[in-house]
Formats: C-alpha cells, sequence, structure tokens
C-alpha cells in the first residue's frame, strides 16, 4: 500500500524525525517499507513553463515545433503530444533533467533535424497517474517558472509499504499514525468531525432493512441532500494521486480518501434510483447476473451477499457497486453506505467472481466494526464541505446482535520469559495504550486489557506480548551466547513415518500429497466434515476427512494424462466431527493421521512368457501383508471381511489387532468412482498411524516353532447372500476344537449358477497340536463335525472345491 508521509503528519507530529528513521522504525515494527520515493529530489529539476508558440514540425507531421517560456528565457521543444496548445501552462523538463517513468537524463538532441532542448511532459512519465495520451496541462493561476515541487505539493515522500494478511487496521493511514505514535511516544490526533444537520429526519427519507445479519452484522447510513458533483479540490485530487488513485468526481474521491484514512470502505448511491429510497441486504438464493460499475456483466454465484433497493440489486456488497445506482452529473440526492461484512462471505464472492477491489481487499482481512458510523459522519462532513451537500438528521443505524470486544490477561512476569528482557510496567502499559488497548485492570502482577475492535488478529496473551516486542524493538533482544536444553525421552514420529515411506517405496509404490482442504462434494464422501470460517475459494472450504477422495482426484489426472497403471500412497492427517453441532473447542473433533495405499490398472504387463494381471482385490491384500511384515514381523493381526458395509467399497476387509483396528480397505464402488470420472477398478487401504505406531513399539520376542506338522483342510459353502463372512467366521472359531488354530477365507464367489442370492465362502482351516502329532482320524473326525455344525446353523451347502 501507498503512503504519504504528509497525510501522516495530519494526525501525529513527526518533526524532527528523519525520513529514513521513520522508515526503518516502521520495517522493524512488522510494517515492512519496500521503497520510498522523496518526490522533492526526484521533481527538483521540473519547473513550469508556458508554451508561448507552437507550429508544425518541418519535417514530421505528427510532430509540433514549440516555445517555451521559463520566466528567464525561451526554449524550443519538439513535442509529439496530440494537445499540446499555445497558451498552455505545463510541466517543463529542461536538458539535464532526469525523467522519472525511465530514469532519462534529457540532454539537447536533434529531433528529425530540428533542435529541442528540454520535454513537455505527461503525468505517466512524471509517475503522478497512468495517464500518457498527452500532456498535463497545468491551471492558468500557477506562477510560471517557479519549480512544480511548489506547484503541484510535490514536496511528499511516498512509502510503499507491505501489510501483512494479519493487519487490516494498517491498510489506513490512521492504522500506519498508530503504530508510529506508539514507537516514537506522540499523540494520536485524530479528524475533528463536525457538521450541521438540516431538514427531515433520515428515517423520512431512506430506510434500511438486513435479512442475512450472519454476513452484514452492521449497516450504517447517512444521507446528504442537494449536492453537486464537479471536481474536487486541488488538495484532495493530489492527495489521493499521490497514492495511486485517480481523481473522479468530488464524491466519489471523498469515499476514497476515507477508506484510505480510517481503513473503511465506502459506498455512494445515487438516492433517486435506489427504488422506494430502500436497501435491503440480502443473499442470493440462486445464480444470478449483474452488471457492475465497470459495466461487465457478471454471473453470480448462490448465496452472493447483495445490496439491493425495493425491487433490485443495486451492488455486490463488499466488491462492487452496480450501475444502475452510481453517481452521475445529474446526481442531487446521495446515501452514504458504511457498513461490516463477514470477511469470510466477501472473500468467497470475491475468489468466486475473480475480481479484487480495495473495498473487497479490506474486508476480507475484517475491519472495525466499531468505525462504520465514524467513517459515515466523515464522509458526510466532507461531502457538505465540498459538494455544498445539506446533511439531513440523524443516521440510520442497524446493529442488533452487537459484537463483543476480546478481554485479555496480561502477566507482566509472562512478557519477560517469552521475550528474555524485562521492560518496565509503565512502558508495556505506555505501548499498549498508545496502540488503543483499554486497561481495565491493573496490580503489580498483571493488567486486564480490553482489545481493539480494529485488531482482530490480537486474541490471546501471546499477541498481546508480540505487540509489546514489535513496538519496543527487536533490536532490544539481548544476544545469549549459548542456550541449554534438556529434553526427556520423547517418540520420534518423524522418524517412523519415515521408516513408514521407506517400506511403501520398497513395494514399488510412489508418494503423493494432496491438500488437505476439499470442496464440499469430496468432503461428504467419507466421514462428518468440518467446514473452515474462512476458506479462500469454493473448492478449499472443508477440512478432508479421508486420503481416499484426493487419492481418486490423483487417479483421474493421471489416466487423463494416459498413465492408468498406478501404485501410489500418501501420509496424512484427516478431520471429523464428532457431532453434528458447530464446534466450539478442541474436544468437538478428530484429528488422525492416516497412510492409505491405492492400487489400480495392471500388475504385471504382457511379456512373451506371461499375459498382463490386472490389480485385484488379493493383490492389494497381499500388498497390506507385505507391508505389515516389514513394519511389525512378531504382531499377529487377524482379517475382518465384509460385503457392503461400507457406502464407498463395494467390499472390503479389516485389520485387527487386540480388537483394535488398524486399517480398512477394499474395492471402491463403481458409484463413487463415476463421480471422479473413473472407469476402471480401484482398490485402496487407510491405516490408522497412531495404530502402526503401537505395533512398533511392543517388544519383539522370539516364539519357537511348532514342533509337531500342521494339517490344512479347505472347505468351501453355499450360503444366502445375506450371510456375513464375520458371521460364519466366528461361528467356526467358537464351534471348532481347540485343535483349529487358524481360519482364513480365500475365495470368494457370485454366480447365476450357484441359485438366487446365493454366494460360495471357501475357507483354509489349520489344525495342529503343541503336544503331538495329530493322526487322520482326529482330524476327519473334528473335521466332519465343523462341516455338519456349519451346515445345520447357516442352511449351507457344502460345495466341491
Amino acid at each position: 500500500m501507498k503512503v504519504s508521509l504528509n497525510w501522516l503528519k495530519e494526525y501525529i507530529n513527526l518533526e524532527g524525525i528523519s525520513v529514513q528513521e521513520i522508515v526503518d522504525k516502521l520495517t522493524m515494527c512488522g510494517l515492512e517499507v519496500e521503497d520510498f520515493v522523496n518526490q522533492q529530489e526526484i521533481y527538483k529539476d521540473f519547473i513550469v513553463g508556458l508554451v508561448t508558440s507552437k507550429e508544425k514540425h518541418p519535417n514530421a507531421d505528427r510532430l509540433s515545433l514549440c516555445k517555451v517560456s521559463t520566466g528567464i528565457e525561451e526554449l524550443q521543444v519538439v513535442c509529439g503530444a496530440p494537445n499540446v496548445s499555445k497558451g498552455q501552462k505545463i510541466i517543463f523538463a529542461p536538458s539535464g533533467s532526469t525523467i522519472p517513468s525511465n530514469d532519462m537524463k534529457l540532454s539537447k538532441v536533434k529531433i528529425r533535424g530540428v533542435e529541442s532542448f528540454g520535454m513537455i511532459c505527461s503525468e505517466s512519465e512524471l509517475e503522478l497517474s497512468d495517464i500518457h495520451k498527452g500532456i498535463m496541462v497545468l491551471s492558468n493561476g500557477v506562477e510560471v517558472g517557479i519549480p512544480i515541487t511548489k506547484a503541484l505539493e510535490l514536496n511528499d515522500v511516498i512509502m510503499e509499504i507491505a501489510i501483512t494478511p494479519n493487519r487490516p487496521d494498517a491498510l489506513s493511514h490512521i492504522g500506519i499514525a498508530r503504530d508510529l505514535a506508539a514507537i516514537f511516544n506522540k499523540e494520536l490526533n485524530l479528524p475533528k468531525i463536525t457538521f450541521d444537520e438540516k431538514g427531515e429526519n433520515i428515517n423520512a427519507a431512506a430506510s434500511v432493512e438486513i435479512l442475512d445479519l450472519i454476513n452484514c452484522p452492521r449497516y450504517v447510513a447517512k444521507v446528504v441532500q442537494n449536492v453537486a458533483i464537479k471536481d474536487s479540490p486541488d488538495w484532495l485530487k493530489n492527495r489521493i494521486s499521490k497514492i495511486g488513485l485517480r481523481p473522479i468526481n468530488n464524491i466519489v474521491d471523498i469515499t476514497n480518501y476515507i477508506m484510505y484514512e480510517y481503513g473503511q470502505p465506502l459506498h455512494a448511491f445515487d438516492l433517486e434510483k435506489l427504488s422506494g429510497r430502500k436497501i435491503v441486504v440480502k443473499s442470493t438464493s440462486e445464480e444470478a447476473s449483474f452488471i457492475t460499475l465497470d459495466s461487465k456483466q457478471r454471473m453470480l454465484p448462490k448465496n452472493t451477499l447483495m445490496i439491493c433497493d425495493a425491487d433490485k440489486a443495486v451492488a455486490i456488497a463488499g466488491v462492487m457497486g452496480g450501475e444502475n445506482s452510481e453517481i452521475s452529473q445529474s446526481t442531487k440526492n446521495i446515501l452514504i453506505e458504511s457498513a461490516y461484512f463477514n470477511p469470510s462471505s466477501i472473500r468467497r464472492i470475491s475468489r468466486a467472481l475473480g475480481l479484487s477491489t480495495e473495498s473487497s481487499y479490506r474486508f476480507e482481512r475484517g475491519i472495525d466494526y466499531e468505525n462504520t458510523a465514524i467513517a459515515a459522519e466523515r464522509a458526510a462532513q466532507l461531502i457538505s464541505e465540498y459538494a455544498d451537500g445539506e446533511i439531513i438528521q440523524g443516521n440510520i443505524d442497524i446493529y442488533p446482535n452487537k459484537i463483543s470486544a476480546i478481554e485479555v490477561k496480561l502477566r507482566y512476569e509472562r512478557v519477560t520469559e517469552l521475550l528474555g528482557y524485562h521492560i518496565s510496567n509503565k512502558d508495556i502499559n505506555q505501548i499498549l495504550e498508545k496502540l488503543g488497548f483499554k486497561i481495565i485492570f491493573e496490580s503489580h502482577d498483571e493488567a486486564h486489557l480490553i482489545v481493539p475492535t480494529f485488531r482482530p488478529d490480537v486474541e490471546r496473551e501471546a499477541d498481546v506480548i508480540e505487540e509489546i516486542a514489535r513496538i519496543y524493538g527487536y533490536d532490544k533482544v539481548p544476544p545469549v551466547s549459548k542456550i541449554s536444553v534438556t529434553l526427556g525421552h520423547k517418540y520420534d514420529d518423524s522418524e517412523f513415518t519415515d521408516g513408514l515411506k521407506d517400506a511403501a517405496n520398497a513395494m514399488g509404490f510412489y508418494e503423493m500429497i494432496n491438500n488437505p482442504l476439499q470442496n464440499e462434494k469430496a468432503a461428504k464422501l467419507i466421514g462428518n466434515p468440518i467446514k473452515i470460517l474462512n476458506p479462500q475459494s469454493l473448492d478449499m472450504e472443508y477440512l478432508r476427512t479421508s486420503l481416499i477422495p484426493g487419492a481418486l482426484q490423483v487417479i483421474k489426472h493421471n489416466i487423463n494424462n494416459g498413465e492408468k497403471d498406478l501404485l501410489l500412497y500418501e501420509i496424512g492427517n484427516v478431520f471429523n466431527k464428532k457431532t453434528e453441532s458447530d464446534i466450539s473447542n478442541f474436544e468437538d473433533f478428530t484429528e488422525v493421521q492416516k497412510l492409505i495405499f491405492v492400487v489400480t490398472g495392471r500388475i504385471s504387463q504382457k511379456e512373451w512368457h506371461s499375459a498382463e494381471i490386472l490389480s485385484n482385490f488379493y493383490n492389494l491384500k497381499g500388498f497390506v501383508e507385505s507391508f505389515l511384515i516389514k513394519i511389525s514381523l512378531d504382531n499377529v493381526l487377524n482379517d475382518s471381511y465384509y460385503d457392503n458395509a461400507n457406502s464407498i467399497y463395494e467390499y472390503n476387509f479389516e485389520k485387527v489387532h487386540e480388537n483394535n483396528i488398524v486399517g480398512t480397505g477394499g474395492r471402491i464402488r463403481k458409484e463413487v468412482l463415476n463421480n471422479f470420472d473413473i472407469e476402471q477398478d480401484v482398490y485402496c487401504f487407510e491405516f490408522d498411524i497412531s495404530r502402526l505406531i503401537s505395533l512398533s513399539k511392543d517388544k519383539k520376542q522370539y516364539k519357537e516353532p511348532v514342533k509337531y506338522p500342521k494339517v490344512i483342510r479347505d472347505c468351501a459353502f453355499i450360503f444366502d447372500k445375506s450371510v456375513t463372512y464375520q458371521q460364519v467366521k466366528g461361528f467356526i472359531e467358537k464351534e471348532g476344537s481347540n485343535l483349529l488354530k487358524s481360519v482364513k477365507i480365500f475365495d470368494l464367489f457370485e454366480s447365476d449358477s450357484l441359485g438366487s442370492d446365493k454366494k460360495s465362502m471357501a475357507f483354509s482351516l489349520v489344525y495342529y497340536s503343541e503336544d503331538k502329532t495329530l493322526t487322520e482320524e482326529e482330524i476327519e473326525k473334528v473335521f466332519n463335525s465343523l462341516i455338519a455344525a456349519v451346515t445345520n446353523k447357516f442352511n449351507a451347502k457344502l460345495r466341491g472345491i
């Protein structure tokens, strides 16, 4: 943001303080001055000239041969501007001057065979504005020969300050002056707002209704009648021109001036163009089109906050006004809008429209909701003075749900602990009061503060201490020669996740990294998503509830680019609300670190000795088993299989250790894949990393191998489709003898040949004894008994393998 030093001096006495010191102090307190321009130095050689004659150039049709008087002598100048004319007072750059726009130093030259002894300048060449079509013509009252630094008051220092997003208060000259007042212990002198009100009460002249109090908590209106639309006074034009604004007319220039003075964007409506003389603030219920002040038709998304009259929309709230209510030369009565809009609402609409304005830039970051009435009254004061307007009685101030200021307790000892050096209580209080903090209680140990409403970034004690440090001076932090830190034993999670990555890479998987912010559709695919308060766009409104939607987006992108065979993994955090109600503290949601494996396409390509193999459910299971062996060799994890148990999976399985689910995964449903335009099968598995860490922490022990041989028996049954693997497995484990040590499914088959609503499940049963070698008769007895029990329990039919 461009800041004028002369403008700052309206609010603070900086006499005796050098420009360099001001620049250095602002930068050190967090308001980085990226560049500054001393106009007196840049324009020292430029003077007011008078064009005494103009003739056509003898050798060029588009050039003029002029005589320019400097008050001392007349000089011949070749000029290419179409608007140059005899009798004009202009800005003249004599030989030896340096043009600001290109740093070109002038000298006597011949142009098309004719000598030229200087240059008649345009506004763009002087970097006073972007106007470059012709020379800058001055008023007739300006004295010929005087420096333009005096004629145009170009005796200022213009600073380019980088304002960080957390400092919306610094997007104004008063905000910058407030920091300087704290740095140099000066008084801040705010403008005195005085004016006379006449005529009827404002409620008889206009009305305001807010239908969306969430996105517009406060709206202030002020009405000024019988205004004269004309050019702004020179002081106002010069002031806003210096910071890069183009003067338009007195009304628009005043609203821009106040935006850069207080940081409060304003909008002036032609009151006669407002149907019913009414303002209605509401959000759109559906998509709509709207023509803005720049004469462009814009498509507005649903839930766009709009300023309307009794019949139509007249402005996009906080972003840009409409063409149908703009100020024109015929305007007589105006309504001044000064409002506080929800920052997230303005940010969302600005991003959706691709339209960023000076107003939206400020509203997005959060303006001072207590400043709205002051800014409206300041505008009315200046309009009354410079547009001959009559201010009618009263304000309209719709503010039903007052926003409470934040209170913070500051412990003086804590300031010393965090900063590493002592600041007296007196100095701390002085800094805070200069910055606008109100001390409501003070003791030797602590102070209770009310945070100023223009500082939405200050929420806790640490933020207050940061304010103290940046004003007191970071350069006063004492040097530390040695720091001793004693750390207790701590498990290194990052080392563990690095090991997971190594294991995944060893199996041929490639890492992907996705944005944890997702759109509503993706976030609600799985889990209970959390909506953030200030999303940058509609595509980043929610925290992800699972790694799966992001993985599917990556698969879609790769397939679209010709890569269909993928082995991918990702490690990242997922977030879920515990209930449907809004989040009020950290206990209302969960944050879990997950690891996902994704398999799709071909596992192996066609070779002369083998056919290609497409990935399937068993490949996924094999990868999961291999991965678990790599990270947890001694821990036995059981499988649980499900059909249609999870809305995102067609069928899936879980890995369970000591009744805790370590991970789950399976084949993604076709309906889900269709949402991502994926036409090939996708298999994925998500691990809970905290569960994997607990596995890896278990002490590894040697287990003696079984001394006696194992006996394996396979069996397959035809069940009703409603019967689940978990039911059958649980029954077999319960009814099987103590010789049965393991039950695993190795085949799941569905076909019309099995019968209507039937499916086949095949199991592998492992028998052994720790005391002896089992005989065939012993195995057959318990195996046949189990076959009969399963057949009777589930009305199943034994099927040949």
